[in-house]
């Protein structure tokens, strides 16, 4: 069988504009006119191929963008949203109903946590939060009327990997769908390679890169985003998540160079990782032999683009992980801000910020400390310089006083 590239997947893709431009052109318009009512009749139906007749429903730009995702992950189609919520939570209504249960990964983006805990319930919807990285346990928590295992690749924030062939031996096993959040780990991982029914992205990270645009996607096979888009029962339809023309084509012009930053992303992330470890720091990220699950990520990942652009370190205490953020910006190695994949590195303090709506007792339980902050490493030039900066904002703070070590 032929491996499939993703990023070859990207680059290979053609999409000529009406007049012969090198990017499609933008289809700058909501509502589309047809030459004969019979057309407009036909594609209510869906039996017009080609044919565009409301922008909710797609629009050229959006259609373009989702053809080279679903290309990307490997699925036989794709459907674009106005933010990464907007792909994440009409997937969760599509497939779960009044009475059904999800068994989710305990350690999620804090959005879709929060959706689950505190918004899907009101429709009698419950959710079972599991460790994911135990297959036993996930599998226990598996009702007659589970519809779902819910996870992230690499989770937001604690960069745990889930075991995407097994969850989907399970899920199989017991009939029933594996939703996974690939965000973190775009070209690195393929979900769907692995078994995976429906993958999902944030667009607004890696994959746009430039920290201008929201945007999601759901990728999946031709039935499931068919049912998705129906206009009777369908979620992404009903619920309206749709995405600009004008983003969708911002968005396909950035993912051509996706597979150029994400290997810089690694390389710098790697460097960090490695001299703060020796350093003394406690540093999780996936090149490192200390990592838990490296024997997995390994056996997993698309090797040619490296571990990725996210790192976690704890400073111990929210008090010294605050001070290093801001030192850290002060001397213009990032920015104190939530979202990742920019140029830029950013960082925050995920406790109090981006896992806000997990509680202290469930953080504690899963070993979210108030000392640890999410780093996304940039595009920097000069690695090495960047990592100065860090270390001379660690010296400046007092990290390495021997009372603190202890």
């Amino acid at each position: 069988m032929k491996k499939h590239n993703p990023a070859k997947e990207i680059q290979d893709l053609q999409f000529f504009g009406e007049f012969g431009g090198v990017n499609p052109s933008i289809s700058d318009s909501a509502t589309y006119t047809f030459l004969k009512a019979k057309t407009m009749l036909d594609t209510f139906e869906g039996n017009a191929d080609g044919c565009y007749l409301y922008s909710r429903h797609t629009s050229p730009s959006n259609h373009y963008l989702s053809l080279a995702l679903a290309k990307m992950e490997n699925t036989e189609a794709a459907n674009v949203a106005g933010s990464g919520m907007g792909a994440i939570t009409p997937v969760i209504l599509q497939l779960a109903h009044a009475g059904d249960h999800i068994v989710s990964s305990r350690t999620i983006y804090g959005g879709s946590y929060a959706f689950l805990k505190n918004w899907t319930p009101k429709f009698n919807i419950e959710t079972s939060f599991v460790d994911i990285t135990d297959l036993e346990k996930v599998e226990a928590a598996i009702k007659p009327n589970t519809k779902m295992i819910y996870a992230e690749t690499l989770s937001n924030p604690l960069l745990e990997l889930a075991d995407v062939a097994e969850l989907s031996k399970i899920a199989k096993k017991h009939g029933i769908k594996l939703v996974i959040d690939n965000t973190f780990s775009p070209l690195i991982f393929s979900p769907a390679n692995l078994g995976a029914d429906v993958v999902i992205h944030s667009l607004t990270k890696f994959i746009n890169g430039t920290n201008d645009t929201v945007g999601g996607v759901i990728c999946s096979t031709n039935q499931f985003i068919n049912d998705l888009k129906n206009v009777n029962d369908g979620s992404s339809m009903l619920l309206g998540p749709v995405m600009d023309s004008l983003r969708s084509a911002q968005i396909l012009k950035n993912l051509r160079t996706l597979p150029i930053r994400m290997i810089q992303h690694s390389k710098n992330t790697q460097y960090l990782a490695e001299r703060l470890e020796k350093d003394g720091l406690k540093v999780k990220y996936p090149g490192l032999a200390s990592y838990p699950q490296k024997d997995l990520y390994d056996k997993m990942m698309n090797s040619e683009f490296g571990y990725g652009g996210m790192i976690t370190m704890d400073l111990k205490t929210g008090e010294m992980a605050t001070k290093f953020m801001e030192t850290l910006q002060e001397k213009n190695v990032g920015y104190l801000a939530v979202s990742l994949g920019f140029y830029k590195t950013l960082f925050n303090a995920p406790g109090k910020g981006t896992s806000s709506e997990v509680s202290a007792e469930e953080q504690a339980k899963m070993g979210l400390s108030e000392g640890l902050i999410r780093m996304s490493i940039g595009l920097d030039f000069d690695i090495e310089a960047t990592y100065k900066k860090m270390k001379e904002s660690l010296e400046e703070i007092g990290f390495f006083k021997p009372e603190l070590q202890n």
